[in-house]
């Protein structure tokens, strides 16, 4: 008997602004800008400011947000992380 296959991933996001760390499960075919859209609502950022922020996965930024995570082909508890899009001044 084979298993079942998985149409999820788990994930954890981080959104670097706020530091905060959430554990979504997602679509496999659910497209990178969803899922930003929903790791910057569970830090309790505006989803409406999305396109300030950029997504990494395994340490490459995701340049197009379009993409799913089965083409980005991120694992099943792969780690993303959400970050502002334009560099901040260090002082």
């Amino acid at each position: 008997m084979t298993a079942p296959v998985r149409t999820t991933v788990r994930l954890r996001v981080t959104v670097a602004d706020a530091w905060n760390v959430c554990a979504l499960e997602a679509r496999k075919n659910e497209t990178v800008a969803e899922v930003k859209r929903r790791a910057l609502e569970a830090a309790r950022i505006d989803p409406a400011r999305a396109d300030r922020y950029a997504v990494k996965i395994g340490g490459a930024l995701v340049r197009d947000e379009a993409r799913t995570l089965a083409d980005e082909r991120v694992p099943d508890g792969g780690a993303l992380i959400v970050l502002a899009a334009r560099r901040r001044a260090v002082r």
